[in-house]
Formats: C-alpha cells, sequence, structure tokens
C-alpha cells in the first residue's frame, strides 16, 4: 500500500491496521523462532508498514497539537 494511499485512511483505521501489523510481527517472529517461516521477506515488509502507520499517526499529532497552539 503507498503511503499517499495511508494518508487518505481515517486515524481509527491505521490505528487498527497498526494493531493488526504488529500482531502479524510478532507471528512472524514466533514462526522464525521455531523454524516455521518460509518467507523471510514479510518481516522486513511488515516493519516497514509499522513504521509508516506510526509516521502518519505522528504527523496527525503534530498537526494537531500546532493548530491547538496557533
Amino acid at each position: 500500500m503507498k503511503t499517499s494511499e495511508l494518508r487518505l485512511m481515517p486515524t481509527e483505521e491505521i490505528k487498527t491496521k497498526l494493531s493488526d501489523a504488529r500482531n502479524e510481527l510478532m507471528n512472524l517472529r514466533f514462526q522464525t523462532v521455531t523454524g516455521q517461516l518460509t518467507d523471510t521477506s514479510r518481516l522486513p515488509i511488515t516493519r516497514r508498514l509499522i513504521a509508516q502507520f506510526e509516521t502518519i499517526l505522528r504527523e496527525r499529532e503534530l498537526a494537531a497539537k500546532k493548530e491547538g497552539a496557533a
């Protein structure tokens, strides 16, 4: 999913997807440790997605704070 598409999502949906991505990352880590994970490329993809979600949420938080102060 492109970052421009993520920015159009409502905040609550991003928070839900962030939670889902964190759970997926945890499951991927368990699968790696137990030797069940065959597609290891999903780990960095999931971490990158989590970072994108957190960045967008932080940008919105800072924008809201700036609007409140102005």
